[in-house]
Protein backbone atom coordinates (compact mmCIF):
# COMPACT_ATOMS: atom_id res chain seq x y z
CA UNK A 1 0.00 0.00 0.00
CA UNK A 2 1.13 3.14 -0.82
CA UNK A 3 0.07 6.29 0.84
CA UNK A 4 0.66 9.92 0.10
CA UNK A 5 1.47 12.43 2.88
CA UNK A 6 2.46 15.51 3.31
CA UNK A 7 5.96 15.12 1.86
CA UNK A 8 5.15 13.15 -1.24
CA UNK A 9 6.57 15.52 -3.41
CA UNK A 10 9.43 16.86 -1.08
CA UNK A 11 12.26 18.41 -2.90
CA UNK A 12 15.21 17.38 -0.16
CA UNK A 13 14.42 20.40 1.58
CA UNK A 14 16.83 20.48 4.47
CA UNK A 15 14.84 19.17 7.54
CA UNK A 16 16.13 21.67 10.32
CA UNK A 17 14.16 19.66 13.24
CA UNK A 18 16.57 16.86 12.39
CA UNK A 19 19.14 19.42 12.67
CA UNK A 20 18.01 20.64 15.89
CA UNK A 21 17.63 17.25 17.52
CA UNK A 22 21.06 16.21 16.54
CA UNK A 23 22.50 19.58 17.96
CA UNK A 24 20.69 18.65 21.50
CA UNK A 25 21.59 15.28 21.34
CA UNK A 26 25.58 15.81 20.63
CA UNK A 27 25.67 19.02 23.18
CA UNK A 28 23.35 16.73 26.24
CA UNK A 29 26.24 14.24 25.58
CA UNK A 30 28.60 16.32 26.14
CA UNK A 31 27.53 18.74 28.80
CA UNK A 32 26.07 15.25 30.74
CA UNK A 33 29.51 13.38 30.44
CA UNK A 34 31.62 16.85 31.30
CA UNK A 35 29.68 17.03 34.63
CA UNK A 36 28.95 12.99 35.47
CA UNK A 37 31.50 12.36 37.95
CA UNK A 38 29.47 15.85 39.81
CA UNK A 39 26.18 14.29 39.33
CA UNK A 40 23.90 11.82 40.95
CA UNK A 41 24.61 8.50 39.17
CA UNK A 42 20.82 7.42 38.92
CA UNK A 43 20.44 10.60 37.22
CA UNK A 44 23.32 10.21 34.72
CA UNK A 45 21.79 6.85 33.99
CA UNK A 46 18.78 8.44 33.19
CA UNK A 47 20.39 11.04 31.28
CA UNK A 48 23.03 8.99 29.14
CA UNK A 49 20.28 6.06 28.50
CA UNK A 50 18.55 8.61 27.10
CA UNK A 51 20.91 10.23 25.04
CA UNK A 52 22.35 7.07 24.07
CA UNK A 53 19.07 5.90 22.77
CA UNK A 54 18.03 8.88 20.79
CA UNK A 55 21.39 9.34 18.76
CA UNK A 56 20.23 5.47 17.63
CA UNK A 57 16.77 6.76 16.68
CA UNK A 58 18.57 9.38 14.77
CA UNK A 59 21.19 6.98 13.19
CA UNK A 60 17.74 5.34 11.61
CA UNK A 61 16.58 8.72 10.80
CA UNK A 62 19.87 9.79 8.90
CA UNK A 63 19.92 6.12 6.64
CA UNK A 64 17.20 6.88 5.19
CA UNK A 65 18.03 9.74 3.15
CA UNK A 66 17.83 12.65 6.00
CA UNK A 67 17.79 15.28 6.78
CA UNK A 68 19.84 16.65 3.62
CA UNK A 69 20.45 15.88 0.57
CA UNK A 70 24.11 15.80 0.75
CA UNK A 71 24.36 11.61 2.00
CA UNK A 72 28.27 13.27 3.14
CA UNK A 73 26.50 16.02 5.25
CA UNK A 74 24.01 13.28 6.70
CA UNK A 75 26.54 10.70 7.50
CA UNK A 76 29.02 13.32 9.10
CA UNK A 77 25.25 13.52 11.54
CA UNK A 78 25.37 10.24 12.19
CA UNK A 79 28.91 8.77 11.95
CA UNK A 80 29.91 9.70 15.99
CA UNK A 81 30.34 6.42 17.61
CA UNK A 82 28.47 7.40 21.21
CA UNK A 83 27.72 3.80 21.70
CA UNK A 84 30.88 2.63 21.12
CA UNK A 85 30.01 -0.93 19.67
CA UNK A 86 28.43 -0.59 16.32
CA UNK A 87 29.77 1.31 13.39
CA UNK A 88 27.18 3.40 12.13
CA UNK A 89 28.06 2.31 8.12
CA UNK A 90 27.68 -1.53 9.37
CA UNK A 91 24.54 -0.77 11.00
CA UNK A 92 23.46 1.61 7.49
CA UNK A 93 24.46 -1.63 5.47
CA UNK A 94 22.56 -4.14 7.40
CA UNK A 95 19.45 -1.91 8.17
CA UNK A 96 18.98 -1.41 4.25
CA UNK A 97 18.70 -5.45 3.63
CA UNK A 98 16.23 -5.12 6.73
CA UNK A 99 14.41 -2.67 4.67
CA UNK A 100 14.25 -4.45 1.28
CA UNK A 101 14.22 -8.44 1.88
CA UNK A 102 10.09 -9.65 1.24
CA UNK A 103 10.69 -12.04 3.94
CA UNK A 104 10.58 -9.61 7.16
CA UNK A 105 11.28 -11.63 10.56
CA UNK A 106 12.89 -14.65 8.07
CA UNK A 107 16.33 -14.71 10.36
CA UNK A 108 17.72 -16.35 7.02
CA UNK A 109 17.14 -13.04 5.33
CA UNK A 110 16.15 -10.16 7.91
CA UNK A 111 19.18 -9.01 9.21
CA UNK A 112 17.58 -7.18 12.56
CA UNK A 113 14.84 -10.77 13.06
CA UNK A 114 14.82 -11.39 16.24
CA UNK A 115 13.98 -15.18 15.59
CA UNK A 116 16.11 -18.04 15.61
CA UNK A 117 16.68 -20.28 12.26
CA UNK A 118 16.52 -23.36 14.25
CA UNK A 119 16.47 -24.58 18.13
CA UNK A 120 18.73 -26.26 20.33
CA UNK A 121 22.21 -25.63 21.92
CA UNK A 122 23.19 -22.62 23.96
CA UNK A 123 22.04 -19.91 21.74
CA UNK A 124 18.62 -21.11 22.25
CA UNK A 125 18.64 -20.93 26.18
CA UNK A 126 19.82 -17.25 25.91
CA UNK A 127 16.69 -16.78 22.97
CA UNK A 128 14.68 -18.05 25.85
CA UNK A 129 16.06 -15.41 28.54
CA UNK A 130 15.68 -12.49 26.49
CA UNK A 131 12.48 -13.45 24.71
CA UNK A 132 10.42 -12.15 27.85
CA UNK A 133 10.85 -7.57 27.58
CA UNK A 134 12.44 -7.88 31.02
CA UNK A 135 15.05 -10.61 29.99
CA UNK A 136 15.33 -8.33 26.14
CA UNK A 137 16.47 -5.36 28.61
CA UNK A 138 18.60 -7.27 30.72
CA UNK A 139 20.76 -9.30 28.82
CA UNK A 140 19.62 -8.17 25.35
CA UNK A 141 22.49 -5.82 25.59
CA UNK A 142 25.33 -7.54 25.60
CA UNK A 143 23.95 -10.65 23.84
CA UNK A 144 23.30 -8.30 20.87
CA UNK A 145 26.51 -7.02 21.39
CA UNK A 146 28.85 -10.20 21.38
CA UNK A 147 26.45 -11.60 18.50
CA UNK A 148 27.33 -8.51 16.48
CA UNK A 149 31.11 -8.71 16.49
CA UNK A 150 31.05 -12.42 15.93
CA UNK A 151 29.38 -12.27 13.08
CA UNK A 152 31.79 -9.15 11.98
CA UNK A 153 34.67 -11.59 12.88
CA UNK A 154 33.30 -14.02 10.38
CA UNK A 155 32.84 -11.42 8.06
CA UNK A 156 36.62 -10.62 8.01
CA UNK A 157 37.18 -13.36 6.72
CA UNK A 158 35.18 -13.49 4.35
CA UNK A 159 35.74 -9.33 3.49
CA UNK A 160 38.40 -8.25 4.86
CA UNK A 161 38.50 -5.04 2.90
CA UNK A 162 35.09 -4.06 3.31
CA UNK A 163 35.25 -4.85 7.19
CA UNK A 164 38.19 -2.55 7.14
CA UNK A 165 36.33 0.46 5.21
CA UNK A 166 33.64 0.33 7.92
CA UNK A 167 35.85 -0.62 11.34
CA UNK A 168 39.18 1.55 10.54
CA UNK A 169 36.71 4.62 10.85
CA UNK A 170 34.65 4.33 13.61
CA UNK A 171 37.58 2.53 15.56
CA UNK A 172 39.54 6.12 14.48
CA UNK A 173 36.16 8.05 16.19
CA UNK A 174 36.16 5.54 19.33
CA UNK A 175 39.46 6.60 20.07
CA UNK A 176 38.51 9.85 20.06
CA UNK A 177 35.56 9.20 22.32
CA UNK A 178 37.74 7.93 24.46
CA UNK A 179 40.16 10.50 25.09
CA UNK A 180 37.27 13.15 25.56
CA UNK A 181 35.92 10.46 28.65
CA UNK A 182 39.47 10.84 29.98
CA UNK A 183 39.79 13.96 29.85
CA UNK A 184 36.67 14.62 32.11
CA UNK A 185 37.12 11.63 34.41
CA UNK A 186 34.83 9.67 33.53
CA UNK A 187 35.64 6.01 33.77
CA UNK A 188 35.22 3.55 30.17
CA UNK A 189 33.81 1.39 32.70
CA UNK A 190 30.51 4.39 34.24
CA UNK A 191 30.34 4.97 30.78
CA UNK A 192 29.63 1.60 29.70
CA UNK A 193 27.13 1.06 32.71
CA UNK A 194 25.94 4.44 32.73
CA UNK A 195 25.05 5.26 29.09
CA UNK A 196 25.82 2.09 26.48
CA UNK A 197 23.68 -0.81 28.43
CA UNK A 198 20.98 1.10 29.46
CA UNK A 199 20.80 3.24 26.01
CA UNK A 200 20.75 0.08 24.41
CA UNK A 201 18.47 -1.80 26.74
CA UNK A 202 15.71 1.83 25.90
CA UNK A 203 16.29 0.71 22.02
CA UNK A 204 15.49 -2.76 22.25
CA UNK A 205 11.72 -1.63 23.77
CA UNK A 206 10.94 -0.21 20.30
CA UNK A 207 12.49 -3.26 18.15
CA UNK A 208 10.51 -5.83 20.92
CA UNK A 209 7.11 -5.95 19.11
CA UNK A 210 7.75 -4.21 15.90
CA UNK A 211 8.09 -7.23 13.47
CA UNK A 212 5.71 -10.57 13.82
CA UNK A 213 6.35 -13.60 12.12
CA UNK A 214 3.06 -14.54 9.96
CA UNK A 215 2.32 -16.08 6.53
CA UNK A 216 1.03 -12.82 5.88
CA UNK A 217 2.94 -10.11 5.05
CA UNK A 218 0.22 -7.56 6.09
CA UNK A 219 0.74 -8.80 9.82
CA UNK A 220 4.49 -8.90 10.00
CA UNK A 221 5.01 -5.23 10.46
CA UNK A 222 3.15 -3.38 13.96
CA UNK A 223 1.47 -0.15 14.95
CA UNK A 224 2.28 1.06 18.80
CA UNK A 225 0.07 4.27 18.72
CA UNK A 226 2.00 6.39 21.95
CA UNK A 227 2.29 9.67 21.71
CA UNK A 228 4.39 9.90 25.03
CA UNK A 229 7.85 10.39 25.46
CA UNK A 230 9.35 6.90 24.01
CA UNK A 231 7.79 8.40 20.76
CA UNK A 232 9.96 11.15 21.02
CA UNK A 233 12.55 8.85 22.04
CA UNK A 234 12.38 6.37 19.17
CA UNK A 235 11.81 9.43 16.49
CA UNK A 236 7.72 7.86 15.86
CA UNK A 237 9.24 5.10 14.71
CA UNK A 238 6.68 3.50 17.05
CA UNK A 239 4.38 4.21 13.88
CA UNK A 240 6.38 1.02 12.54
CA UNK A 241 4.39 0.10 9.36
CA UNK A 242 3.95 3.82 8.18
CA UNK A 243 7.63 3.94 8.52
CA UNK A 244 8.37 1.02 6.28
CA UNK A 245 5.86 2.58 3.79
CA UNK A 246 6.99 5.37 3.58
CA UNK A 247 10.86 5.86 5.03
CA UNK A 248 10.98 8.81 2.67
CA UNK A 249 8.81 11.11 5.37
CA UNK A 250 10.65 12.96 8.24
CA UNK A 251 10.23 11.27 11.98
CA UNK A 252 8.43 14.66 12.65
CA UNK A 253 6.05 14.42 9.82
CA UNK A 254 4.50 10.11 10.58
CA UNK A 255 2.17 11.31 12.94
CA UNK A 256 0.42 13.42 10.76
CA UNK A 257 0.71 10.55 7.93
CA UNK A 258 -1.23 8.12 10.68
CA UNK A 259 -3.80 10.41 11.93
CA UNK A 260 -5.17 11.45 7.99
CA UNK A 261 -5.27 7.20 7.69
CA UNK A 262 -5.49 5.69 11.47
CA UNK A 263 -7.31 2.53 9.88
CA UNK A 264 -4.90 2.33 6.81
CA UNK A 265 -3.32 -1.20 7.61
CA UNK A 266 -6.03 -3.01 9.69
CA UNK A 267 -4.06 -5.99 9.14
CA UNK A 268 -0.78 -4.80 10.98
CA UNK A 269 -0.45 -5.83 15.41
CA UNK A 270 -1.71 -2.49 17.20
CA UNK A 271 -1.18 -1.38 20.68
CA UNK A 272 -1.97 1.75 22.35
CA UNK A 273 1.37 2.26 23.70
CA UNK A 274 4.31 1.23 25.26
CA UNK A 275 2.64 0.96 28.16
CA UNK A 276 0.22 -1.87 26.90
CA UNK A 277 3.23 -3.40 25.52
CA UNK A 278 5.07 -3.58 29.09
CA UNK A 279 2.23 -4.52 30.44
CA UNK A 280 1.41 -7.84 27.79
CA UNK A 281 5.08 -9.26 27.84
CA UNK A 282 7.14 -7.99 30.30
CA UNK A 283 7.21 -11.52 31.83
CA UNK A 284 6.11 -13.58 28.91
CA UNK A 285 7.62 -13.66 25.37
CA UNK A 286 6.14 -11.78 22.66
CA UNK A 287 6.30 -14.84 20.11
CA UNK A 288 8.19 -18.17 19.67
CA UNK A 289 11.60 -18.39 19.77
CA UNK A 290 12.61 -20.12 16.42
CA UNK A 291 11.32 -18.74 13.49
CA UNK A 292 8.12 -20.83 12.06
CA UNK A 293 10.26 -22.74 9.01
CA UNK A 294 6.93 -23.59 6.30
CA UNK A 295 5.90 -19.69 6.10
CA UNK A 296 9.65 -18.25 5.31
CA UNK A 297 9.68 -18.03 1.86
CA UNK A 298 5.82 -16.97 1.54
Amino acid sequence: MHLAGPTENRVHATEWPTIALAAVIYGGWIALTAWATLLPWPLVLIGGAWLIAWQGSLQHEVIHGHPTRHRWINTAIAFVPLSLWLPYVTYAREHTVHHATPHLTDPDDDTESNYLARGGGLAHWLAVIDAPLAGRMLIGPPLRIVRFWLSEIRRLRQDPGGVAREWLPHLGAVVLILVWLHHVGLPLWAYALWFVWPGTALSLIRSYAEHRASPDPAERTAIVADTGPLALLFLNNNLHVWHHTRPDVPWYALPALYRAAPDAFPAAPRYPGYGTVIARYLWRPHDRIVHPAPIRRT
